[in-house]
């Protein structure tokens, strides 16, 4: 069976976006997510409107391959450069309040809980729901290029 380590990261995050849109309800933007900006590396807001399940489904992949992680590890993960005009650029962090309430969003649906004071880590549902995207990210690309399956099981 695959995980999400198997699959590549943009198909997999697209579908386990897709599924969080359409199937877990607790997890929504909240009213200030169209006009807020990611960090202050960046200038505007996210163009794309499904940004909040796009930042969910990524959280919870990272979550899964580096967990437990907490706030701050995460916020140096989605950071960037910080132009300062004639200054030269530094790294700054993202946001936190995006990731805090990602991840609260993500607690009350059961797929993220909270470990030990040493962050977050998922739970055995969001496990299997991760486990099961990968399959049919897996399933998709073989059906695409068939010669994959062959290579995928090393023959």
């Amino acid at each position: 069976m695959p995980t999400p380590n198997d699959v590549p990261v943009h198909e997999f995050i697209q579908k386990l976006a897709n599924h969080l849109k359409e199937n877990v309800d607790e997890v929504t933007p909240p009213p200030w997510a169209s006009v807020v900006k990611t960090g202050a590396h960046v200038q505007k807001p996210p163009e794309n409107p499904d940004w909040w399940y796009i930042r969910c489904a990524s959280l919870l992949r990272k979550i899964y391959v580096h967990g437990p992680v907490g706030i701050e590890r995460l916020r140096a993960e989605y950071g960037g450069r910080k132009d300062y005009g004639v200054r030269p650029e530094h790294v700054v962090k993202a946001g936190g309040a995006i990731i805090r309430k990602a991840l609260q969003q993500l607690e009350a649906a059961g797929l993220v809980e909270k470990f030990q004071n040493k962050g977050r880590r998922i739970t055995k549902e969001g496990r299997k729901l991760l486990e099961e995207i990968a399959e049919e990210v897996k399933k998709d690309l073989v059906k695409e290029n068939p010669a994959l399956e062959k290579y995928q099981r090393g023959g």
